[in-house]
């Protein structure tokens, strides 16, 4: 990033001003290849200033303890040289050149990051590395200015530890309090891109000019209390930040509700006296502070012993993060100088080519030196590695310091408590961070985040975040003024003006939240049509209604400006048709099966006839006779079994098996048929000929669609229906007339609405039915501005109706069931022969399998028969016979032998071989005669 044009000119402004005096002294080395005996570091800092009185000290006692340790630049003093930049940008940029004309290794400060950003130009050309103890402004990026070392923490990680506080209290909207400056505006900035990963926001910036008055403050403070958010992240300098908590104080902003977080600029101050300050604690009850995270140990207990001693009688302030890491950078340099001498290199310096004094310029640039291999000592501090009293020193990848940390504590009564900890390794915890480094955990301690904080106004309820910024007045509720279907939002006398399905779920939703809200309905319509309800969404937009409650559609263009709850009820456009009932014919009782069926079905029960025949022939007298007479038997006997109407009883085990199959499928069969037959009879058919969505878009007829209603739009733009082809429709007899005249006589072939307002209009007119199943889905739910809180706890809260039944129990109070039926089917399917080749398959297979026993039993009776009667006996017929081929005389044996009776042929068996000729004496010639 190149240098901004203002700091460029104050830049050049100061060269002019102090190198007037300055003498030119070509080139100056130091010691030449050995030790230097006197070595000088530059520090800048604001002497009157909480930080400045924190830093002082720190110095002194940094500087004292390097010369006094013979392990780093033994045999050389090192000193310091202070500049004071007075509070002052431009004071403080001449203040830096100066150190920089004075030979300085290294420049100690500055503690403002806008003083920073200008001399980091400087000191980049003149190879001096600057080394700040508390520019924290992350924009301050050491691979922009290579000569920038940050001895502190970023204000990027104090942010993210910040965003995570938020984060853990579930708050979505914050304000930003700032000072408008490089540190403030590099912070926020950090803020917000910290917090968008979290979900959350920075709802508004309120920015405070550098020094700003109590005036400007209290201004300040009363807009944003206007405003929704109620959690307060105060960024601002130490030495006027107590004056906006004075402010808020004031104004009553430090009462339960609100929530105040405190970057390391409070601790900073309240550090800034030995004694506690009880004005300051009571101005400050209640706020979340951030704090440098300062390991325990001996280095710090030993300069913490020394500081009290040196400080007990010079009005300093007491020891801070500020101070201990003024103190580490002190010895950062000195640690680096050592080094690099310690590699045979000579502090020197030489004029730089490029600040040359050309053409007679009176700046005298050639005054300002650069340090020979400054590039190695900057590599020296970036190598550092160290304990010093702040922790660990040492610089990551990113030219960051190692573990950033911070404790964050809880201001309550004349003091301030842990209640946690943050690191960008861990996050929140409860544990110390080096604990975490060690790696020695107890995941139950580790498992909780933050301790109990005690907020503004004495509470230990978490504050809500937010409240309605109406200072107490109701909410303003936009309510469509319906003129049909009002079971869902009517006008009423009542007290709230209004009553409905929707109007019950909102107000049972609303009193399931843990805090009053008060409201207002107010209508929205002219009273003669349904209301547009996209200009009752866009109302809400545009804060004219706070929330909008109804039967509103959750559609895509309307989530893009307002924000919807959860639904509270299913809905997505259908098809509506006209039907009518089909008209009965003389052939109307053939219709239940096809003819398939009923060819299946008649040669079915003529075989049922003949098996049974077959199997009662020998045993039942019912089942004999002349041919005719068993031909008609078998006929009256399949068909009477259709109706249990049959005469004839089966006697042999078989036929019973058989016509108990038989009559199972027959019930079915019966069942069926009555049912088909009654559906038949009563159906209706689509008389408009649509049979769904397609058909309906590829034809040309009139559709129809409710006035307000979403469905126009997305006919148009979803469907490309032409808008020529659409018909505006107001109430449910609008409905009934369009679809009665159809589309060739003014009216409509068919509606396309929303399910609920569809199932209503078909409890109250049968003649019509609806084509196909519901093609988006969607739902109705409560409209309210962007980002708004209320949006998510009315969901939670319609969740909890519909868990616990009460969503349901409304529904059934406002919306009764319809008395017609809303099958989306057009027509009833005949009965085919695939409904029932499973009970044919069964009767086919029980008949199979009696027949095949009975031909079994008849086969051994048979052989049986023809060795005892036919071979012993000689019957004299069979004597007196021409003969006849063997095979058709075994074949009409057979015939004949089926025939008898099964008492006759029992008897046969029985019978003696002797016991047959004696009935046949006398009788040769004559034939015998078989009964049939």
């Amino acid at each position: 990033m190149e240098m901004g044009s203002a700091q460029f000119a104050a830049l050049a402004v100061c060269v002019c001003i102090f190198a007037s005096g300055a003498m030119v002294d070509g080139q100056n080395v130091t010691g030449g290849g050995t030790r230097p005996a006197e070595l000088h570091i530059g520090v800048l800092f604001t002497f009157d200033s909480v930080i400045g009185r924190a830093v002082m000290p720190a110095i002194e006692l940094a500087v004292a303890d390097v010369n006094a340790d013979p392990g780093v630049l033994p045999g050389t003093n090192f000193s310091f040289i202070m500049q004071d930049a007075n509070c002052s940008g431009f004071v403080g940029t001449i203040k830096a050149l100066e150190l920089l004309a004075k030979d300085v290794v290294a420049v100690v400060g500055p503690q403002s990051s806008s003083i920073a950003h200008v001399i980091s130009h400087a000191v980049t050309e003149l190879h001096v590395p600057l080394v700040s103890f508390a520019a924290s402004d992350p924009t301050l990026s050491s691979f922009e200015y290579p000569y920038f070392v940050r001895a502190t923490t970023s204000d990027y990680f104090q942010m993210s530890a910040v965003a995570s506080i938020i984060n853990q209290y579930r708050w979505r909207d914050v304000i930003a309090i700032y000072v408008d400056d490089d540190y403030g505006r590099g912070g926020i900035t950090a803020l917000g891109d910290v917090l968008a990963k979290e979900k959350s926001k920075i709802s508004y910036k309120a920015k405070l000019p550098p020094g700003a008055s109590m005036t400007t403050i209290e201004d300040m403070l009363m807009h944003v209390n206007e405003m929704q958010s109620r959690v307060y992240v105060v960024h601002v300098n130490p030495d006027s930040g107590l004056a906006v908590f004075a402010a808020a104080k004031s104004l009553g902003m430090m009462s339960s509700g609100y929530a105040w977080i405190a970057t390391d600029w409070l601790s900073t101050v309240l550090d800034a006296s030995e004694h506690i300050n009880p004005d300051r604690m009571e101005l400050t009850q209640g706020v979340i502070m951030l704090q440098q995270h300062v390991a325990d140990s001996g280095i710090y207990h030993s300069l913490l012993s020394r500081w009290n001693n040196l400080t007990r009688n010079g009005g300093h302030s007491s020891l801070s993060s500020y101070s201990m890491r003024t103190y580490d950078s002190v010895w950062l340099v000195a640690h680096a100088v050592e080094e690099f001498l310690s590699e045979g290199n000579a502090i020197s310096f030489s004029t730089d080519p490029n600040l040359r004094d050309t053409k007679g310029s009176n700046l005298q640039l050639a005054s300002l030196r650069s340090l020979n291999n400054g590039e190695k000592l900057l590599e020296k501090i970036w190598h550092a590695n160290f304990t010093g009293a702040s922790g660990q020193v040492q610089f990551t990848v990113g030219r960051d310091l190692i573990h950033p940390a911070f404790d964050i504590l809880n201001i309550v009564g004349t003091g301030f408590r842990t209640i946690g900890y943050w690191s960008n390794v861990s996050g929140l915890s409860v544990v110390a961070p080096e604990e975490l480094h060690s790696g020695s955990l107890n995941s139950s301690i580790n498992n909780v985040q933050l301790h109990g904080v005690i907020w503004p106004g004495q509470t230990a309820a978490k504050p809500r975040g937010w409240v309605f910024p109406h200072h107490g007045k109701p909410l303003r509720i936009g309510v469509p003024l319906r003129t049909s279907y009002k079971e869902f939002v009517m006008q009423d006398k009542g007290p709230d003006g209004v009553k409905g399905f929707s109007v019950d779920v909102f107000k049972a939703a609303i009193g399931l939240l843990p805090y009053p809200v008060s409201f207002d309905f107010i209508l929205f319509g002219d009273g003669l049509k349904n209301p547009s309800y996209n200009d009752l969404v866009q109302k809400v937009s545009d804060n004219y209604f706070d929330a909008a409650i109804g039967d509103i559609a959750i559609v895509t263009n309307r989530t893009r400006i307002v924000d919807f709850t959860q639904p509270y009820t299913e809905s997505g456009l259908i098809i509506l048709a006209p039907a009518r009932e089909i008209e009965s014919n003389a052939w109307a009782f053939l219709k239940p099966f096809t003819f398939q069926m009923w060819s299946v079905l008649g040669v079915l029960f003529l075989f049922v006839g003949a098996v049974v025949w077959v199997l009662e022939h020998r045993t039942n007298t019912e089942f004999r006779g002349p041919p005719r007479q068993q031909i008609m038997t078998v006929c009256w006997f399949s068909f009477s079994t259709m109706f249990f109407a049959h005469r004839e009883n089966t006697v042999s085990a078989l036929g019973r098996f058989v016509l108990l199959v038989w009559m199972f499928v027959v019930l079915i069969i019966n069942s069926s048929y009555t049912a088909s037959l009654t559906s038949l009879l009563t159906v209706q058919e689509i008389t408009s000929g649509i049979q769904g969505l397609d058909s309906l878009i590829a034809g040309s007829g009139a559709i129809g669609y409710q006035v307000g209603s979403f469905a126009r739009s997305y006919l148009i733009q979803e469907l490309n229906i032409a808008e020529t082809r659409l018909v505006p429709l107001n109430s449910p007899s609008d409905y009934a007339r369009a679809l009665e005249l159809g589309s060739g006589n003014g009216g409509v072939d068919a509606i396309i609405d929303e399910l609920p307002y569809v199932e209503i209009f078909l409890s109250k007119y049968c003649k019509y039915k609806t084509v196909g199943q519901v093609f988006t889905k969607s739902g109705w739910g409560f409209a309210f501005p962007r980002d708004s809180p209320l949006a998510v706890d009315l969901s939670t809260a319609i969740l909890t109706l519909s868990e616990n039944g009460n969503l349901q129990r409304i529904h059934d109070e406002w919306l009764t069931g319809t008395k017609c039926s809303t099958d989306d089917s057009v027509g009833s399917s005949r009965l085919s022969l695939s409904s029932f080749w499973g009970l044919y398959l069964i009767c086919g297979f029980a008949c199979v399998l009696a027949l095949l026993i009975f031909f079994s039993r008849i086969c051994c009776q048979y052989r049986k028969y023809n060795n005892q009667v036919g071979l012993e006996c000689h019957e004299p017929e069979l004597i007196t016979r021409p003969a006849r081929p063997a095979r058709l005389t075994t074949i009409k044996s057979m015939i004949s032998f089926v025939d008898k009776r099964e008492e006759e042929v029992k008897n046969a068996l029985k019978k003696k071989p002797n016991d047959c000729l004696q009935p046949r004496i006398g009788t040769i010639g004559e034939q015998s005669t078989l009964p049939l």
